[in-house]
């Protein structure tokens, strides 16, 4: 899996459409996300907008999301 850093000085961070998770609680500790052109996503720190994001190509994300998922199984 791979993932690109993006400086928050570039036309993504605002020309972008950013949308919340679902599962924010609100107080802003979560995650946006914003669906880019060339099957690409960006990800950021919901607290700092004005900060970096991530970008992730589509099968990276997928394998991302199924490593978070596998992990939320595993007993602590």
């Amino acid at each position: 899996m791979s993932a690109t850093p993006l400086s928050p000085g570039g036309l993504l961070i605002r020309a972008a459409r950013w949308r919340r998770s679902s599962r924010s609680t609100g107080m802003n500790n979560c995650v946006e996300t914003a669906v880019l052109g060339d099957g690409l996503l960006a990800v950021r720190d919901s607290k700092r907008t004005d900060g970096p994001a991530v970008l992730f190509t589509g099968p990276a994300w997928n394998g991302f999301l199924a490593s978070v998922r596998a992990d939320d199984r595993v007993p602590v």
